[in-house]
């Protein structure tokens, strides 16, 4: 049975048009829900860093009778960080959220690094084996947050880059894929890791 030509146009085309539209939208999908899975991996991280800060302040407490400014500062940010986080959490595709988990993650690195800068003029809190502890696991969770980081710009970057070509930025903008957003630390002074020399 021989097919005319207008029928397959008239079918053919529109039949691909969908089909083309609908991989698109499984892509974008797909890429989304890859950069979600990352932000839960810098979100677990982040999770763990919290949990230390407290007993580390605690620990510091003891020996650092005289900064009690320097303690509170890093409590106060920390708390900043852990609400900027839940946010965040609850909705990773929202870049203004992500944006602020940044700012206020780059606060608290500032905060920690105030902390240690002090603490070096204390020998004794130097020589704490709970704090060397505390410090080990602090480095070891800033590295695993670095490389969760790492792999969210990542996704962040596939998803973007495959969302604004053309034509997908047309299914996408049908699909309302909102703009996702770098966790980047915006302190200057952030963006070095805590030194840790305990």
């Amino acid at each position: 049975m021989d097919f005319p030509i207008g029928t397959i146009i008239t079918w053919g085309v529109p039949l691909l048009i969908i089909i083309f539209a609908v991989v698109i939208y499984n892509k974008l999908v797909a890429y989304r829900n890859r950069f979600k899975n990352a932000f839960a991996q810098i979100d677990v991280q982040l999770q763990r860093r919290h949990d230390l800060i407290p007993n580390l302040v605690e620990t510091a407490k003891a020996y650092l009778k005289h900064e009690k400014e320097t303690l509170e500062n890093v409590i106060a940010a920390r708390n900043q960080a852990v609400s900027a986080q839940k946010a965040a959490a609850a909705d990773p595709t929202d870049g203004g959220l992500i944006g602020k988990l940044s700012q206020a993650e780059g606060l608290l690195t500032g905060a920690l690094g105030r902390l240690f800068a002090v603490s070096e003029a204390y020998p004794d809190l130097k020589g704490d084996a709970t704090m060397r502890d505390l410090m080990e696991s602090l480095e070891s969770t800033e590295n695993k947050v670095a490389f969760a980081r790492q792999a969210y710009n990542d996704s962040v970057m596939s998803y973007q880059t495959f969302k604004e070509s053309f034509p997908n930025n047309i299914i996408a903008n049908f699909g309302s894929f909102k703009d996702a957003a770098m966790f980047e630390i915006e302190n200057p002074e952030a963006k070095v890791a805590p030194k840790v020399s305990f």
